[in-house]
């Protein structure tokens, strides 16, 4: 799976570095490494990496920012590694668009576990949006509809209040899942399962962050609503009037 993927190493300590360029160049990923910010938006523009490993504490752009700009050029993987342990950093460093958070130390094979797993998701959510038109021609349409909501996996479209969102596929996925098990709780476990698939080994939070991005986009309809289901997990409860 990972011959010739492109792995951008953004750290200022090269050592660190240069063992992570080490350990994936035995797993025949391409490798570069750039040592601040500055240098790791240029490197993102010309290396074109398929996937990103982000140190925060970066001299020139903090890695927040990196984080930022990368996101805003579009969906290729971050993950960020950081000596920053503290809740407020994961989730913020998650909202920013990242797509894992990993704790320095941390050991060079479970890094290589992680962007094998998040290459994967990316590379399944990238398939599911080719089948879209194979999906339509045969009418297999995958969506659902409630009151001033339409969310459809066929075409990865979401229409709130008769306005067309553009969201993230793993929200739309998320949204989506929810949406056709209406009042069914799920455990933060279970969606990372059934959305980010089994082999995801993120932190739960990351269902957390998503949810909150969903609720600032989506408020609640006349009938339902995006649940939190305390010491459980969360549900899309429909109402009946």
């Amino acid at each position: 799976m990972t011959e010739n993927h492109k792995i951008l190493i953004v750290d200022d300590d090269r050592n660190i570095a240069e063992l992570l360029a080490l350990y994936f160049s035995k797993e025949f990923f391409d490798t570069k490494i750039s040592s601040d910010g500055i240098e790791a938006l240029r490197d993102f523009e010309e290396y074109n990496p398929d996937i990103v490993l982000l140190d925060l504490m970066l001299p020139g752009i903090d890695g927040y920012e990196v984080c930022k700009k990368i996101r805003a050029a579009g969906n290729t993987p971050i993950i960020i590694m950081s000596a920053k342990g503290e809740t407020f950093d994961k989730v913020l460093g998650l909202e920013l668009g990242a797509d894992d958070y990993v704790m320095k130390p941390f050991d060079a094979k479970e890094m290589v576990a992680r962007v094998k797993a998040v290459l994967r998701r990316s590379m399944a959510s990238q398939t599911a949006e080719e089948r879209t038109a194979v999906q339509a021609v045969k009418g297999n349409d995958e969506s659902v509809s409630y009151s001033g909501l339409f969310v459809s996996l066929t075409n990865y479209t979401v229409v709130y209040n008769d306005k067309t969102l553009a969201l993230p596929p793993k929200e739309l996925e998320l949204l989506y899942f929810l949406a056709v098990h209406p009042n069914q709780v799920f455990t933060r476990e279970q969606l990372l399962d059934d959305v980010w698939g089994y082999d995801y080994v993120g932190d739960t939070r990351t269902v957390d962050v998503h949810i909150k991005r969903l609720r600032e986009k989506i408020k609640d309809g006349e009938d339902w609503s995006l649940s939190t289901v305390w010491g459980k997990g969360y549900k899309f409860e429909v109402r009946k009037n």
